[in-house]
């Protein structure tokens, strides 16, 4: 890649440059791609500004938008590098709804509320790169969906919770090992390696082109995502290692569980063989006396097919 076209990483851009209005195509075309239908930004809203950690201004961006069906929609974006991830992704969603409907509102002032992580660590397991999840309520003993009837523009309507209920995009970056075909597949490239192809004509790549070149930015800023590039790696590098420490730590503790429970389980099948010995010898004693199978059978509990070949 020749150095004009190295291209600044979207955690950052998302955080910096595309909450200037000029740059809310290159948004729009993301969460157009990802949510399958075109969406129009009205603003970014500013709700990080309450927020009472560092870390949190900066690892979360609410943005207000249009759908295809000209509805008011909240979408969170999360570059999220934590352990407690689904936690995380709760907690934002919460602040998201509750941040964005008046004292005093009627509740069907609630906008619907898509959280969106970006995520470039190892969460768990699992054979995707990206992964959906709605609300849904399903008839234990029918399997149909619940439809709810609600109240819309003085018409009774019903509606699936999926229409109302949060939906959930994890987009595993480093998980993606294909050859980008799809506009989806270019952008979860994008997101992984920083490279945009020349021809692109995903929607929203194409604008990032031209807007997010690193060697666009001054030398301050250069510098600051630098740092965070190095931060990043450092984060990641020590989830890792502590991950593979807890996997290390783990396989040992189940080697010597394993090793008490294997002793445990000898004893017991050594005690289990014995009282079974025991058993058929008791049985062979009587059969010599004469003392009929049934009353063996009585005594010693061995099945009376056994007794009879004694």
């Amino acid at each position: 890649m020749v150095q004009k076209d190295r291209y600044i990483r979207f955690d950052w851009a998302v955080k910096r440059l595309l909450r200037n209005k000029a740059n809310f195509g290159v948004l729009e075309g993301f969460l157009t791609v990802l949510l399958g239908e075109p969406i129009r930004i009205v603003e970014i809203l500013e709700s990080e500004g309450n927020q009472q950690r560092e870390n949190d201004k900066f690892n979360r961006v609410d943005i207000k938008a249009r759908n295809s069906k000209d509805e008011i929609i909240i979408v969170e974006v999360q570059n999220t590098r934590e352990i407690y991830y689904l936690e995380r992704i709760l907690f934002g969603v919460a602040k998201a709804i509750t941040e964005h409907i008046e004292l005093g509102e009627l509740y069907s002032q609630v906008k619907k509320v898509y959280s969106i992580s970006i995520l470039y660590f190892d969460i768990g397991k699992g054979n995707d790169y990206l992964y959906h999840g709605q609300n849904s309520f399903v008839g234990v003993h029918t399997g149909d969906f619940l439809e709810v009837t609600t109240k819309e523009k003085d018409a009774i309507v019903r509606k699936l919770p999926a229409e109302i209920f949060p939906e959930y995009f994890l987009i595993r970056v480093n998980e993606f090992n294909k050859v980008a075909v799809t506009p989806l597949e270019e952008w979860i490239e994008y997101l992984k390696t920083g490279i945009i192809r020349p021809d692109t004509k995903a929607p929203g790549l194409e604008e990032a082109r031209r807007k997010l070149i690193y060697y666009n930015m001054d030398r301050a800023e250069q510098l600051a995502y630098d740092e965070h590039i190095n931060a990043v790696m450092i984060q990641n590098d020590v989830l890792s290692t502590a991950a593979d420490e807890g996997r290390e730590e783990g396989r040992q503790e189940g080697l010597a569980e394993g090793r008490q429970k294997g002793l445990a389980e000898g004893r017991q099948e050594g005690l289990a063989e014995g009282r079974q010995e025991e058993k058929i010898e008791n049985a062979r004693t009587m059969k010599s006396l004469n003392i009929p199978s049934a009353v063996i059978h009585q005594v010693t509990g061995l099945p009376i097919e056994d007794i009879e070949r004694l």
